[in-house]
């Protein structure tokens, strides 16, 4: 039953309960003050092709000085994922990944999902990731995404997919779905000319979301057909840096040059129409140059 959101009988597939695994390490992670929200304020940009959400990150500063105060008191070379704090581990997802809260969360319920064993940010994606990645989508839908390497956006070098729930007005890739459903129906991987960014994507109707380990093989082949179709090599290692995005419709993946456009950093969730700025003038600066015209800059001119 390709696409469909019911959980396997899997002893290592999270069902509807993985929701309430999720809340409950979250209200104990705050209880403790480990879990430290990032609030923010928010300015929407409209656009015809996508609508962009930018955030002033108002308490980032302290967010900064917690990550300069802990590497202060720990080897830098420490990873934070091995393990990964406790009190902010949600549970397995299958036999070689963990779900884990993000500690400094912008958008509330913000998964990590990590390697148990360490693995680079820059190697190849593999069915397990995809796997594990199926075991939250396929349950609870969502976006998954996935920075590939620094240039991308990753802030750690342990490998560490994404996800972050679905709410209305948010980050998702519905505003491109809408325009790739009035496309001609075709086979493999598609772009929307109207993006000035090198890009593709891949229908995911044909996935099985009931059956994460197959899914995670049909995620994989899907992905490498995405990279295919922008001359990546999907099993380089390491590979170029690019951005991954995937709901239970649509798998995007985008080509990456730079990090920032001017001192704005760019993850894969730009690409979903959310940017994240430290000063409300750089907001200004956004409007003036357009979000699309700042995506190009960050990815590969179309």
């Amino acid at each position: 039953m390709p696409n469909s959101a019911a959980s396997a009988a899997d002893p290592t597939s999270p069902s509807s309960g993985l929701l309430a695994d999720i809340d409950r390490t979250r209200a104990s992670a705050l209880a403790q003050d480990v879990l430290q929200p990032i609030h923010t304020e928010r300015t929407l940009l409209g656009g015809e092709i996508l609508p962009f959400t930018v955030r002033w990150i108002s308490s980032i500063e302290r967010k900064h000085a917690a990550r300069e105060k802990a590497a202060g008191q720990r080897d830098s070379r420490v990873n934070p994922f091995l393990p990964p704090e406790p009190a902010l581990t949600v549970g397995p997802l299958g036999q070689t990944h963990l779900a884990v809260l993000n500690k400094f969360p912008v958008i509330d319920r913000h998964l990590l999902v990590i390697t148990r064993s360490y693995q680079a940010q820059t190697a190849p994606l593999t069915q397990a990731d995809f796997a594990a990645l199926a075991r939250v989508i396929g349950p609870l839908g969502g976006l998954g995404f996935y920075n590939g390497g620094t240039t991308a956006g990753a802030s750690q070098h342990h490998k560490h997919l994404q996800w972050i729930p679905t709410v209305a007005g948010e980050t998702s890739l519905r505003a491109y779905a809408d325009r790739l459903r009035l496309q001609a129906q075709q086979s493999g991987a598609r772009a929307l000319r109207e993006l000035p960014f090198r890009h593709a994507f891949v229908s995911l109707a044909t996935v099985d979301w009931t059956l994460p380990d197959a899914a995670g093989a049909h995620l994989q082949q899907l992905f490498a057909a995405a990279c295919a179709a922008l001359e990546l090599p999907p099993d380089a290692n390491p590979m170029p840096p690019y951005n991954l995005l995937l709901d239970r419709d649509w798998l995007m993946v985008v080509p990456r040059r730079h990090e920032h456009w001017q001192d704005i950093s760019v993850n894969a969730l730009g690409f979903a129409g959310s940017l994240f700025v430290r000063r409300p003038t750089q907001i200004e600066q956004i409007r003036a140059v357009g979000p699309l015209a700042l995506l190009a800059a960050v990815g590969e001119a179309a």
